[in-house]
């Protein structure tokens, strides 16, 4: 099963992990009695561990490529297979009902910190979904989404703080405010791909939270904005736990509208310049597919989405400020994308679920939540780069007016 040069290579891995952990795992030195105390025990375990765990990787790589050598026959029909159950009427429909039934009765049933939490997982399922259409459509590296975000949430907060407007007036103003910005990134990248317009967009990230925290009479600075009011429902006075309710079907309301939305631009002229624009970019623009405007309307409605989305965060917290808007949170957002499945609209919404859930059900571990982070991030791009649920490749027929190809 397993041959001999492999169990060398695990061997020599475990040694080496011996080797390097030497220092932290064995000497431990007490510096009050100076003495010095040998863990061999530890030692043992390091190597046993790493041992076992190099045996099981090489054995998943093996099977890995093995599917590789079958993919003609094998991984088209696992996919096909997928693809047709979540496509049947028969599964679909019931499970949506379940999950409708789920949503409607849960702020009734869990307490106000379950409802907050699941708010913010469909807020990272709106915001997921619009840097899949930059990410997982159009295929532009964008590592400064955070920065729409930030512009929604801050729109809210300042006019609210300035003018007074509602929720409901800025939710708009706010969408409307991410496009600009959108755009007003969108033309100095047109020319970048790749690496490079990672990095652009980084530093357009970074740009907008420094100003926000350091353009004191606009902003506020660090100390940021506080007393931002939630959403109202026509005059009506509605308690803290009334309030969190109300915004949480709001956020239902919202997602339901982002995934019609997402899944009609899919499917439409601009949705498949996108796809084509991500394969190709050489071949689309020779096709005659203007890539400017394909580029930038890609920016301005992912972004349209964040400035959304920014705008019910504010609502959320009550409070923001610049320490809110950090690079982490780009990099949760794109997790959320590759994870699920860059393209896949239930991908995107399962990634984002998982991402915002998990930590929270499993604070036990929270000392090892990075950790674990980590290996899954290095697993799912090894063993299944596609993400939990791939996008299907469409295809497209030219057919007769007797409706024969």
């Amino acid at each position: 099963m397993f041959s001999l040069p492999e169990i060398k290579k695990s061997l020599l891995t475990s040694l080496w992990f011996m080797f390097l952990t030497f220092p932290i795992m064995v000497i431990r030195v007490n510096t009050i009695y100076k003495t010095v105390e040998w863990r061999w025990d530890r030692m043992a375990m390091v190597g046993v561990g790493s041992f076992l765990l190099s045996f099981i990787w090489r054995y998943l790589i093996r099977r890995q490529i093995a599917g590789y050598h079958h993919a003609d026959e094998e991984m088209p029909k696992e996919k096909a297979n997928l693809n047709h159950l979540l496509k049947n009427p028969r599964l679909v429909r019931p499970a949506i009902a379940v999950l409708a039934l789920f949503a409607a009765v849960f702020p009734f049933v869990f307490s106000l910190y379950q409802i907050n939490i699941m708010t913010t997982a469909l807020i990272y399922v709106m915001v997921g979904l619009g840097l899949n259409i930059v990410v997982g459509l159009a295929g532009l590296l964008d590592l400064g989404y955070v920065a729409f975000y930030a512009v929604g949430a801050y729109s809210y907060a300042l006019l609210n703080y300035h003018f007074g407007l509602s929720f409901w007036l800025v939710l708009p103003i706010g969408a409307a405010m991410g496009a600009l910005f959108g755009i007003l990134l969108g033309f100095p990248v047109l020319r970048l791909r790749g690496d490079y317009l990672a990095i652009v967009t980084l530093g357009f990230g970074e740009i907008i939270r420094l100003i926000l925290e350091n353009w004191n009479e606009f902003s506020h600075g660090p100390s940021g904005i506080a007393n931002i009011p939630r959403p109202g429902f026509f005059g009506v006075e509605l308690s803290l736990h009334q309030s969190h309710v109300y915004l949480y079907f709001i956020m239902i309301g919202l997602v339901l509208f982002t995934i019609f939305v997402v899944r009609r631009l899919q499917d439409s002229r601009i949705g498949r310049a996108w796809v084509a624009l991500r394969e190709d970019e050489v071949a689309c623009q020779a096709m005659g597919i203007d890539k400017t405007k394909t580029k930038l309307t890609a920016f301005a409605l992912g972004a349209t989405w964040a400035g959304m989305g920014g705008v019910a965060f504010a609502a959320k917290t009550t409070f923001i400020n610049p320490a809110s808007f950090t690079i982490w949170e780009s990099i949760i957002i794109l997790c959320v994308v590759v994870l699920g499945g860059m393209g896949s609209i239930i991908g995107v919404a399962c990634g984002a679920f998982m991402l915002m859930l998990l930590p929270e059900y499993l604070r036990a571990f929270s000392e090892y939540r990075m950790l674990a982070f980590g290996v899954v991030l290095v697993l799912m791009m090894v063993f299944r780069p596609g993400g939990l649920i791939s996008d299907s490749r469409k295809t497209y027929k030219f057919l007769d007016h007797h409706g024969k190809p």
